[in-house]
């Protein structure tokens, strides 16, 4: 991990006050708002270092984007994930794992990893009335 600048930790700290996933732009936008100055490359460096720590969830979004934030637990796990609100539950997956780890011996595969992200409405926006 690089050394913890002002605008590194100002990320972090961000992170920290969220429990959604958030883009870098978005990051960045919010650090501006705060009068907090970080450049856009910065946030992307922070971000990929951060996740490369494993300090990080990362989220591919279906368009490519990547989106992050704290992780909540250090084991591995999987989410799901409300398509409207973006909110997040961390959850366990046992039987998707002996289903990996099977696949992958059954192909002569070792060390097998895999990301696993449920997406879906949660009850909270499946309660609402759709917008005309």
């Amino acid at each position: 991990m690089q050394r913890m600048t002002r605008q590194r930790q100002s990320i972090a700290d961000m992170l920290a006050a969220t429990s959604d996933f958030k883009s870098a732009q978005q990051l960045h936008d919010l650090l501006r708002e705060r009068g907090e100055p970080a450049g856009l490359a910065t946030v992307y460096r922070t971000l990929q270092n951060l996740a490369d720590a494993g300090e990080l969830d990362v989220l591919r979004t279906e368009d490519g984007e990547m989106l992050f934030r704290q992780c909540e637990r250090g084991e591995h796990h999987h989410h799901l994930v409300c398509r409207s609100c973006g909110k997040t539950v961390e959850i366990d997956g046992p039987t998707v794992e002996d289903w990996a780890t099977r696949v992958g011996r059954a192909h002569g595969f070792s060390s097998i990893e895999h990301t696993i992200e449920l997406f879906g409405t949660c009850e909270e926006c499946a309660a609402r009335p759709a917008s005309s």
